[in-house]
């Protein structure tokens, strides 16, 4: 079954988290249960989900370095997503008006390197 499109293509946050994704090696935009999501290749697994549930739209869902997630946990605008949560995924609430798009970029690059193949975090390391 094919889910509808939870999303406005043209959408400022659709387009921003699109922009700071796809400039990642091999990077590729998919469909997620109807919400933009980018995985690390073709074939590869997702560093970045665009809106955690149907009431927190305006979240971005990333997997934290391991080390970095307690702290994560600590900023009130971060939580534990359903479903991702328990592989240890969290999400963050993202502000229209005034989000901090260099911690945004810093988040989706840091999932990324969380599952990213060793080639693609090269050529990443070699350009970044």
């Amino acid at each position: 079954m094919e889910h509808p499109l939870l999303f406005d293509d043209g959408d400022v946050l659709v387009e921003r988290i699109r922009a700071l994704s796809l400039r990642l090696p091999e990077a590729v935009e998919t469909l997620n249960h109807g919400r933009p999501s980018w995985k690390a290749g073709e074939k590869g697994r997702a560093f970045a989900v665009l809106g955690a549930s149907m009431d927190r739209p305006d979240t971005l869902v990333f997997k934290p370095d391991p080390v970095e997630a307690p702290a994560w946990r600590e900023d009130p605008r971060v939580f534990v997503p359903k479903y991702w949560g328990p592989s240890g995924w969290l999400a963050i609430d993202l502000d229209r008006d005034a989000q901090d798009w260099s911690e945004t970029s810093e988040l989706i690059e840091t999932s990324y390197r969380q599952v990213a193949l060793r080639r693609q975090l090269a050529v990443l390391d070699a350009v970044m």
